[in-house]
């Protein structure tokens, strides 16, 4: 082989190397970006969910006299 094609077989490596790097930043970025979402897509509101009790307080109450 000449050193001109094993040139251009690294240059070709990197650049593939390179493509599948941006493709993963890419899929990293919009998991984050769905991190905050519910599985329907729509954003997550704390102030909607049924499932939180606004009233409760968090303080514990002792007994003490």
């Amino acid at each position: 082989m000449s050193i001109t094609f094993q040139k251009r077989q690294k240059e070709m490596k990197r650049l593939e190397k390179q493509k599948e790097k941006a493709e993963r930043r890419a899929q990293k970025k919009l998991a984050k970006s769905k991190e905050g979402e519910n599985p329907n897509g729509t954003p997550v509101d704390p102030s909607l969910d049924p499932t939180i009790d606004s009233s409760h307080q968090n303080e514990v109450e002792l007994d003490r006299p």
